[in-house]
């Protein structure tokens, strides 16, 4: 996105998860998002993109869901974000594929998949105008989740935002981009194979040295903190909004 693209509004479309059980990074969003100067709206009447039904192999319902995304930011150019590079995947990537026959609802898609943006993706096309100084200091190591990094090729954006901030030090750990084994469904349909591979990310955090543990979704970042909380391992986990919105609880 060029200088003279770049625009004072943009909406926000939040994930059903933020939504539901982390509010707190879509507050955090907020505060960074306006920090920078941005227009925020929020259209009250969004809600799932349609990925959970799309991925379990319910294209029909998946696509009504979709539609009913198409119809709410349908109306409107100015850019879409999103915390959750597989929510942003869904409607870029397979939004042409559900409404590949509806010639209308095919043009809309088109249209959105093009001004939607995952956070990181989004703050880094506008770095020079990210204005809030994060009061967290230490060591924090990065996890790539697997939408973010195979399907919208976002890595570097993310790890240069945290290299910007004083007091933070951003150690990369073994295979961080190896997936942490929660994949929605994949974690309920193949529960051992899911935790092995939790165990070896959880085991790389760890074995990293950092305090913190950093990514763009909150499914990766629940599924880690469930098994950092059963073990009760020494580790702090954000969402990037949330460490870029940190503030000294003292």
């Amino acid at each position: 996105m060029s200088s003279s693209e770049k625009q004072q509004n943009i909406r926000l479309f939040i994930s059903c998860l933020v939504d539901n059980f982390f509010p707190e990074v879509g507050e955090a969003m907020l505060r960074v998002l306006t920090g920078m100067g941005l227009e925020v709206e929020f259209p009250k009447n969004q809600t799932c993109c349609g990925q959970p039904a799309f991925n379990s192999g319910y294209r029909e319902e998946a696509g009504k869901v979709a539609c009913h995304f198409l119809d709410v930011f349908n109306a409107g150019d100015s850019p879409i974000v999103c915390p959750s590079g597989s929510c942003v995947s869904m409607v870029k990537n397979y939004y042409t594929e559900l409404f590949r026959d509806d010639p209308e609802k095919l043009s809309w898609a088109e249209k959105i998949s093009s001004g939607i943006y995952e956070f990181s993706e989004f703050i880094y096309s506008r770095k020079e105008d990210l204005n809030l100084d994060s009061a967290y200091r230490g060591r924090v190591t990065f996890h790539d989740s697997c939408h973010a990094l195979r399907e919208l090729g976002i890595s570097s954006q993310p790890r240069e935002i945290i290299r910007s901030l004083d007091g933070v030090e951003l150690i990369e750990m073994n295979m961080s981009d190896a997936c942490c084994g929660f994949g929605g469904t994949f974690s309920i349909k193949y529960p051992e194979v899911s935790k092995s591979m939790l165990e070896e990310k959880t085991d790389s955090i760890m074995n990293s040295g950092a305090g913190a543990v950093v990514s763009t979704d909150m499914g990766c970042l629940m599924n880690i903190r469930g098994l950092a909380s059963k073990k009760n391992l020494p580790v702090k986990i954000f969402h990037l909004a949330e460490l870029l919105a940190f503030e000294d609880p003292g």
